[in-house]
């Protein structure tokens, strides 16, 4: 059998590239300038993307990366309102309900992807202008340089769907300051813009108007370093710096943020909400207790243990939860209750965290055998 990849270039190559370029297909690959362009084409359904999406972008990067004419990879999305609002739930959903094999292509070349971008060997610039959220963090997050607007929305809301906020979320939320990361991945708090770069997951900060403008100028560059890029996108920030004097809108709830998320099981963290019982601490257990038991508990060892783990390893790991997942009940659940019948009233299998075992936890993280992900 042909290896992924060359399967995937013998089948671009029977694709007429002017299909890539066609404003009706899903992801559009272009050449401009010194850049590689992929834009992402589904703005009716905010850029959430496919397998077949997949299947055009992998192989893409890895030509890219190659070619001696290629000096960065832009990645951006069109309509306006989003960058991309995350993979197709939906569709993995149904082929879950009849044991298709796309629970498993789609998590195992999704994560493939996420590490292609995360170990990429051209300046990788994403611009975030939108929603970014689940998935679509992943097609960013991992890449040298992530460009957020005032119209940036940032959140990994899987806790709320019985996932677990993968992608790769295991690698870069332990990573950010304090315990910011495990706030934003069990609870699924939303950024806004600004807050997006003060939380540390976009590089920089430029004005939404001004990202057309901006990608004028990386495709125009000259066989640019990694630092005449980051020189570039620097420039664009500084311009965009009136109103730096906001504070960061967790600012004001960091030191409870580090203190009541730092607990070493989810049972602490809600005995530590309810002790504390201020508004802030209140509103939180509100949110957790509406999430899925087992994505909590899953979610936090993801992150505890993520934490000192390397991109490779912790795709794996996620790998073997998202197929745990996929085996379970609390997914199609969650995605019946908050995507199908929108009735937000899930109902959860444990119910109750004290049910969630540490056996059935072990059982989100045990080896695939041969069908563990290879990368």
């Amino acid at each position: 059998r042909l290896k992924p990849f060359n399967r995937l270039q013998v089948i671009l190559q029977h694709l007429k590239m002017s299909k890539h370029t066609d404003s009706t297909a899903e992801v559009l690959l272009e050449k401009r300038g010194g850049a590689g362009v992929i834009t992402l084409n589904r703005p009716k359904a905010l850029n959430a993307f496919n397998l077949s999406m997949i299947r055009q972008i992998y192989p893409q990067i890895k030509m890219w990366e190659q070619d001696p004419e290629t000096f960065l990879i832009i990645i951006k999305g069109t309509g306006g309102k989003a960058f991309c609002a995350g993979g197709d739930i939906k569709a993995i959903t149904e082929a879950g309900k009849v044991g298709g094999r796309l629970t498993q292509d789609f998590f195992r070349e999704e994560y493939t992807l996420n590490n292609t971008i995360g170990t990429c060997k051209k300046p990788y610039v994403a611009l975030i202008d939108g929603i970014t959220m689940g998935g679509g963090v992943g097609l960013s997050v991992h890449g040298h340089f992530r460009v957020a607007t005032e119209k940036t929305l940032f959140a990994m809301p899987e806790t709320a769907i019985g996932l677990f906020p993968d992608v790769g979320g295991g690698y870069f939320l332990p990573r950010l300051s304090g315990k910011i990361g495990y706030y934003l991945a069990l609870t699924g708090f939303r950024l806004k813009g600004r807050d997006v770069l003060k939380a540390g997951i976009a590089t920089h900060f430029v004005e939404s108007e001004k990202l057309p403008a901006l990608e004028k100028d990386l495709i125009a560059l000259k066989s640019p370093s990694t630092e005449n890029i980051a020189d570039l996108l620097n420039s664009y920030h500084a311009k965009s710096e009136d109103d730096q004097e906001k504070e960061f809108v967790l600012d004001k709830h960091m030191e409870k943020i580090n203190s009541l998320f730092s607990a070493n099981s989810m049972e602490e963290i809600v005995k530590k909400l309810k002790q504390d019982g201020s508004p802030f601490a209140i509103k939180q257990l509100e949110t957790i207790n509406k999430m899925s038991p087992t994505s909590l508990k899953i979610t936090l060892r993801q992150l505890r243990e993520g934490a000192s783990m390397s991109l490779q390893d912790v795709l794996t790991m996620e790998y073997r939860m998202s197929q745990a997942c996929m085996r379970g009940h609390d997914f199609y659940e969650g995605v019946r209750a908050v995507l199908i019948d929108k009735d937000q009233s899930p109902r959860w299998n444990p119910a109750a965290l004290e049910e969630v075992s540490d056996e059935f936890v072990d059982d989100f993280f045990k080896p695939l055998g041969s069908n563990d992900l290879k990368l």
